[in-house]
């Protein structure tokens, strides 16, 4: 906030934000005649989205007062935007200008009476946000006269003799240190102490713990060879401290972090073990790399020495580091950056190399730091390293997982710890040649190629990074060819990905997208990541660029992040979410079917963005370390709401889980049939969101939680710190226990019920098999392929829950014959079936009949026979009401028994964490211990709410998981205004989110089956069908004819559930669409049916009219609707708000409430508004949505 005062002496009080889009109507209404003759006619819209820097300064009441844009090239058509470096040094006198330290502003306005503090305030502004910037140039006409205002910050710059420049304009500049001298900074003496102590005085406590009282006077008077301190200075004044160390403990870091990439902050020596006595054979994302080395950079104290950075333009971009000292070439590893390497515990211990430097240290540390806020833009890294430890090139600090990324360590290079790093710290780490500011980007030539492949030689990738070069430079010969590879996918992009989250599509002209292959970059120049991008776009003309990554099992494609080169740019370009894609019925919809682009099938990839205005945004990081254990719908809905954060940075997130990462099948894999699909997440859904470029995957089991320590011990007692931990393991079916009864005597299931509930702690059989995720199925299935398919034996599949017929028709799919597959269900828990509905068991048993399967009911499992040699089960006797049973066995299928793993409960268990049958959380996920939280069918509420009978498995996985991270971020993201204290009470209150609960799968006899349904208790559905205020049930088709569907619409004409029976496959993603949709909206569904004029509602619902409701972007709609109804005002009366509570007490009418509504409705024109909006809604997504008609000329 700043005061700012107008030429007549009134004072507004204004804060500085980024532009956006709301903000246009305010901007064009400060336009004025003075600002188009200064920077030519404005399309203000336009610019804004092609801008690299907006800022808007408004007042208390959100107004805008002024605003300015700003963008990395000239303001008029003075030169090629790609050309006007050279353009400047050839026309003006001592022209320092280039693209990192320059932006040119093309648009200042604000309210007349305020325009001297306003400009003031937005160039302070923006040399604050972007600390880099020393110059903003300014092009006007040459007859114009600047506003006095601005003339006071601008000065003209001097033109050289003979200088081509038009001479119609003159070229402004106004210069940085005008605004933000440069600090002087020395050796610190101890008469600095009173000037630093009120600096450190918000964090005096915690360094007095650490040094003492007296600890700043100590520093100031120990100084010496190893321990130095430096001042940052302003008008004689201390303003910034930094105290160092040569000390570093070197072996310490080499314990905890991957120090390669910087050749272990040692100075080469003859000794030095770099590489496996024997050549490594490389795998997919294995590297190796020569280290940064202290030779290279003796000669860095040229100020004109420049980095060439080869751009290679729009389809093949790399960029190369050489210099005229001889920079490194070699030192460019997918190591260097958390995300290049999926952290496995087995892998890593067993095979991991790690370098043996035998140097001297080669750095020293920061181990204090402190600056004064209005000065912390204005970095000391520059100057400490030229008057300290000049024999040493790196700089080193270290700093707490919780604390906040100041500006400092923004020029730093963050170091990725090793997976059993206990070390409670970050390392960051910068090098001496970081300093250069002087870049020359240009396109790449043929002549680059051998350049090139020196710099990328030790990446596994080389060889693809070489030939995609080449056939660039190929490429380039023929222009329509190279326009083709670059933007054949655009369209598609557009419609599956929400990349209007980012920018306005229409804006940009289809050659300004570009798709970014690859970006190899030395990690000791990471900090220049986002300027080389920046230059990308500016020299290839582009607005956007993008970056795919295609899944695992796609062939010619990489999923692992250490198999493609754009680690080292990943972080600084934000992920793309997905869209939900309407399924056409193409048939249906003939001529009126959209495009191939929008309806075509293709290869999931999960894509990053990056554009002109988020070059100089910058993320905030959060070094925080999130442990999440177990990959369950939960976990991944969690980790997924945190990645696509755009705004943050997460670089500790961790996932421990038995199989690693879900979402590894290839297409048309038959094993993901084995389970119910609860349809939260499928394998395009995971590929879309590329995980394994954002999570530290750890695989293995949790065995024990020390919450002392923080961390989590995994299999072979691993230990993976935290410092906040989030279980969502979740319910396995478990290895059934067999009673133990004798079937000879006969024994009924009366007689023992009650040990059917102890834990097998036995040998497991090899055959038995218990399926819980998609690995388990894939293993079933192979070994079912090599030792049952072909062969003779039975197959038993016992357990009561609708898993079993998803995995009979499994086996049946397999080549299984009936006859062999005996099902066998024990005695239900309750009067709920898993089917819940009497048509659809009828069917499904028809099925089992017809196929041969034998069905047992209320059945136990007595005991097994295991065969001596090979530890597998022969025989299974099972107990029934009556008389027991004996079956041969060459497979056992178990799904009786779902409960929290045992080791998973003896770890929470020994962690004292409250255990009441389930994991015991309060409404917030946390459980006794702040530091852990759990979500998921493994938990239960504390008893204190009273609520018992609900639990998160009675909700929406995915919901769940996306609440726990906005408990989270709450907890996390800096951004976020804190929230408000909860209602009195409110907190007794458990959540009842709204997410609809849903699963699916093929059914015995090939019917695919689809249920969706509100949260709720489980109750019979005859029973709901007997209560008084059920609502409309509709059902179309019959179960045993494969074309059942049932839609019940509950008392408030909202539809409730969904259940669908067919021998065709189900659009599932369309009928999820249709859950909590009023009937009206659905055709006027309710009175359709009783007009008997619905007889299929399979076709009902592939009529064109549907599509709208299946859209992704309906529910905006209906927002955008609601909210037109709800702000409708008639005159001076208050809105439909008020008026729904009815006639005030002075209020004189005879109206009733039904009159005053259709009267307010119709005075507002709500329909004509509405109907507008809708024909809107219908125009914006005409590429979805071509099968609805128009009026003419888009009235």
């Amino acid at each position: 906030m700043t005061a700012i005062t107008s030429s007549r002496g009134n004072t507004e009080v204004v804060s500085a934000r980024r532009t956006e889009s709301h903000d246009i109507p305010g901007i064009i209404n400060l336009i004025s005649n003075s600002t188009k003759k200064a920077f030519g006619r404005i399309n203000v819209t336009y610019l804004l989205e092609k801008s690299n820097l907006a800022v808007t300064l408004s007042n208390e009441k959100k107004e805008a007062i002024a605003h300015a844009l700003f963008l990395d090239y000239p303001n008029w058509s003075i030169t090629d935007q790609s050309d006007w470096e050279s353009f400047l040094n050839e026309n003006y006198i001592n022209n320092k200008c280039t693209p990192l330290n320059t932006l040119f502003l093309h648009l200042f306005v604000s309210r007349e009476e305020y325009t001297a503090g306003c400009s003031q305030e937005i160039v302070r502004t923006i040399f604050n946000i972007v600390p880099e910037l020393q110059f903003l140039l300014l092009f006007i006409p040459a007859d114009e006269n600047l506003d006095p205002a601005l003339g006071s910050i601008f000065e003209e710059m001097t033109t050289m003799p003979g200088s081509t420049v038009d001479p119609n304009f003159t070229l402004l500049v106004c210069h940085r240190h005008q605004y933000y001298p440069q600090l002087y900074v020395r050796k610190a003496r101890l008469e600095d102490h009173d000037d630093l102590m009120p600096i450190l005085t918000r964090h005096s406590e915690t360094l007095k713990e650490i040094y003492g009282e007296y600890f700043l006077a100590d520093l100031l008077e120990t100084q010496d060879e190893e321990n130095q301190a430096v001042v940052g200075e302003d008008g004689g004044t201390a303003v910034g401290f930094m105290s160092l160390c040569s000390q570093v403990n070197i072996s310490l870091l080499h314990e905890c972090f991957d120090l390669g990439p910087f050749h272990g902050l040692c100075k080469p020596h003859p000794d030095d073990i770099l590489k496996m006595a024997q050549e490594p054979n490389f795998q997919e994302g294995s590297q190796e790399a020569e280290s940064v080395s202290s030779q290279n950079f003796e000669c860095i104290s040229d100020q004109d020495a420049a980095i060439q950075v080869i751009l290679l333009h729009t389809a093949m971009l790399i960029l190369n580091t050489v210099s005229h000292t001889e920079l490194p070439l070699d030192d460019v590893r997918g190591k260097d950056f958390k995300f290049s390497v999926t952290p496995v515990f087995e892998t890593e211990e067993k095979d991991a190399f790690r370098p043996v430097h035998r140097g001297t240290p080669n750095a020293f540390c920061i181990r204090l730091f402190c600056i004064d806020k209005k000065h912390e833009t204005r970095s000391l890294t520059a100057c400490i390293l030229c008057i300290c430890f000049q024999d040493k090139d790196f700089c080193i600090i270290v700093v707490p997982h919780f604390a906040p990324e100041f500006h400092l360590i923004q020029s730093f290079v963050r170091v990725v710890p090793f997976c059993t790093s206990t070390f409670n710290h970050e390392l960051y780490i910068f090098h001496r040649a970081g300093l250069l500011k002087s870049f020359n980007i240009r396109r790449a030539t043929t002549n680059d190629i051998l350049g090139v492949e020196m710099l990328i030689k030790t990446l596994s990738l080389n060889e693809s990074i070489l030939n995609d070069l080449k056939m660039f430079t190929l490429a380039r010969k023929d222009p329509v060819n190279f326009q083709i590879l670059i933007f054949q996918d655009i369209e598609y992009i557009h419609s599956h990905y929400n990349i209007e989250d980012f920018i306005h599509f229409y804006h940009h002209q289809r050659e300004e997208h570009g798709h970014l292959y690859h970006f190899v970059l030395n990690p000791i120049f990471h900090h220049y990541t986002k300027h080389f991008l920046k230059e990308i776009l500016r020299l290839a003309h582009k607005s956007s660029l993008y970056y795919p990554i295609y899944p695992q099992y796609a062939e010619g494609k990489f999923q692992n992040p250490c198999a493609h080169s754009l680690t080292s740019a990943l972080h600084y370009m934000v992920p793309v979410r997905p869209r939900r894609q309407i399924v056409y019925p193409l048939e249906e919809l003939g001529i009126n079917a959209p495009s191939e682009q929008v309806s075509k099938d293709q290869l999931g990839y999960a894509l990053n963005y990056i554009n002109r205005k988020l070059t100089l945004e910058s993320k905030v990081s959060i070094n925080t370390r999130i442990v999440v254990v177990g990959a369950s719908d939960v976990g991944i809905s969690f980790l997924e709401t945190l990645v696509f954060c755009p705004h943050l940075k997460f670089n500790n997130l961790t996932l421990i889980s038995i199989h690693g990462l879900p979402g590894k099948n290839l297409p048309g894999s038959k094993h993901g049939r084995f389970l119910i699909n609860s349809h939260c997440f499928n394998d395009q859904d995971y590929a879309q969101m590329s995980l394994c470029s954002w999570v530290n995957i750890v695989v293995g089991k949790m065995t024990g939680i020390n919450r002392a320590a923080k961390h989590v011990v995994v299999s072979k007692g691993k230990k993976v710190p935290y410092d906040h931990l989030v279980l969502c393991t979740g319910q396995q079916y478990q290895v059934p226990c067999p009673t133990g009864a004798d079937i000879s005597k006969l024994p009924t299931n009366r007689e023992v019920t009650r040990k059917c509930q102890q834990r097998y702690t036995g040998k497991v059989p090899s055959n038995l098999f218990i399926l819980c995720d998609d690995q388990d199925c894939l293993k079933a299935m192979h070994w079912l392929q090599e030792n049952i398919v072909n062969s003779e034996g039975n197959v038993i599949v016992y357990g009561n829950t609708i898993d079993i017929y998803t995995t009979v028709e499994t086996l049946l799919s397999l080549g299984i014959n009936g006859s062999r597959i005996h099902l066998v269900q024990p005695p239900l828990s309750s009067y709920v079936t898993c089917l819940n509905n009497s048509a659809i068991k009828s069917a499904v048993e028809e099925a089992l009949a017809k196929a041969g399967v034998s069905v047992y009911y209320d059945s136990v499992l007595a005991e097994w026979s295991e065969s001596d040699h090979l530890g597998c089960i022969t025989w299974a006797s099972f107990m029934t009401n009556t008389k027991p049973f004996k079956l041969h066995c060459s497979a056992f299928f178990s799904f009786a028994s779902r409960t929290v793993d045992y080791e998973t409960f003896k770890a929470i268990n020994d962690a004292c964490l409250v255990y009441d049958g389930r994991l015991v959380i309060d409404t917030n996920f946390q459980t006794n211990d702040v530091s852990i939280r759990a979500a998921g069918p493994l938990t239960k509420f504390s008893n204190r709410y009273f609520a018992n009978e609900w639990t998160h498995s009675d909700f929406s996985s995915k919901e769940t998981g996306f609440q726990l991270a906005v408990s989270m971020l709450n907890l996390l993201d800096p951004t976020l205004e804190p929230c408000s204290e909860p209602q009195k009470d409110m907190d007794r209150l458990i959540p009842m989110y709204k997410g609809c609960k849903i699963k699916g799968g093929v059914l015995p006899g090939g019917y695919n089956y689809l249920h969706v349904s509100k949260p709720e208790f489980p109750m019979c559905l005859d029973i709901q069908l007997a209560q008084p205020n059920y609502g409309t049930e509709i059902i179309t088709g019959e179960a045993r004819h494969g074309n059942y569907f049932r839609i019940y619409v509950n008392e408030y004409s909202m539809v409730e559930a969904i259940t669908c029976f067919s021998k065709e496959p189900l659009p599932v993603s369309n009928y999820i669409c249709l859950y909590g949709q009023h009937e009206r909206l659905l055709n006027d569904l309710c009175s359709r049916w009783k007009e008997m004029l619905i007889t299929d509602l399979y076709s009902y619902f592939r009529e064109p009219w549907s599509m709208a409701i299946y859209h992704d972007r309906f529910i905006d709609l209906k927002n955008e609707l609601r909210q037109i109804l709800m702000t409708s005002e008639v005159g001076s009366s208050a809105g439909l708000v008020q008026l729904l509570h009815g006639p005030g007490d002075g209020d004189d009418t005879d109206e009733t409430p039904q009159q005053l509504l259709e009267r307010h409705l119709a005075a507002v024109s709500f329909e004509q508004r509405a109907a507008s909006r809708v024909l809107a809604y219908l125009r914006g997504h005409g590429r979805h949505l071509p099968m609805y008609a128009q009026p003419a000329g888009g009235r």
